[in-house]
């Protein structure tokens, strides 16, 4: 695919102060636009729907969608949107969460700003980045091959489909299963059904597991 003439870039951080830098920033690059910001995970699903960006940069801990969900959900829109992720958080398991969802790039937050400018250059070529806050451990534990190696989750991650790890980052919030059912728009019957099958499949045996699960898998803040 060839390089976009006039790249967009759409921002998903709840953030402003965040989003303001990271626009001042991509902005001074020639021809490149911030397109769209948005300060919750659902506004960048939307956005992602509606812009079709080139690049997506895009925080894991959002308000009411998780990172990681959105990062699913904008993969499944099979566009050519290449997935930023621009978090805090750089322990092994979040680097094997966000790559099983689609996203090929990686910068914490610690990072600088020529970090990030590199990343978005390097994802509009359609080639990976890992900035150096990434360790080699982490790396090698990305890349190597076998049970926990590229393309596949941990601890039971990879049976859970989207709709279900939406409902364990609702339960872990606290959420009823009537609560659940109304935002989803489905029947309590259903979102019970959703619950049994993620406790199976978790091998969970209390709310209090998936509340575990959820804050291990940056689904939640702790």
């Amino acid at each position: 695919m060839p390089l976009p003439s006039a790249p967009t870039i759409l921002l998903a951080d709840d953030h402003s102060i965040v989003r303001a830098g990271l626009r001042e920033a991509l902005e001074s690059q020639p021809g490149w636009t911030i397109c769209g910001e948005a300060s919750n995970g659902r506004d960048a699903i939307r956005l992602a729907k509606e812009l079709v960006p080139d690049v997506m940069i895009l925080d894991i801990s959002m308000p009411d969608v998780s990172g990681v969900i959105v990062a699913r959900d904008v993969r499944k829109l099979k566009t050519h949107t290449e997935l930023l992720i621009f978090t805090m958080h750089d322990s092994e398991q979040l680097v094997r969460e966000v790559f099983s969802a689609g996203a090929r790039g990686f910068v914490l937050k610690s990072a600088s700003t020529d970090h990030i400018i590199a990343a978005v250059a390097s994802l509009l070529n359609h080639k990976p980045y890992f900035c150096p806050g990434i360790t080699d451990a982490v790396l090698r534990g990305y890349l190597s091959p076998g049970p926990h190696g590229l393309g596949e989750m941990i601890e039971g991650a990879e049976t859970l489909t989207t709709r279900e790890l939406l409902i364990v980052q609702l339960l872990a919030e606290s959420r009823s299963n009537k609560v659940i059912a109304s935002m989803l728009d489905i029947s309590v019957k259903t979102v019970e059904s959703h619950r049994g099958n993620i406790m199976r499949k978790l091998g969970a045996h209390s709310l209090a597991d998936i509340v575990r699960y959820a804050i291990r898998n940056k689904l939640i803040e702790a």
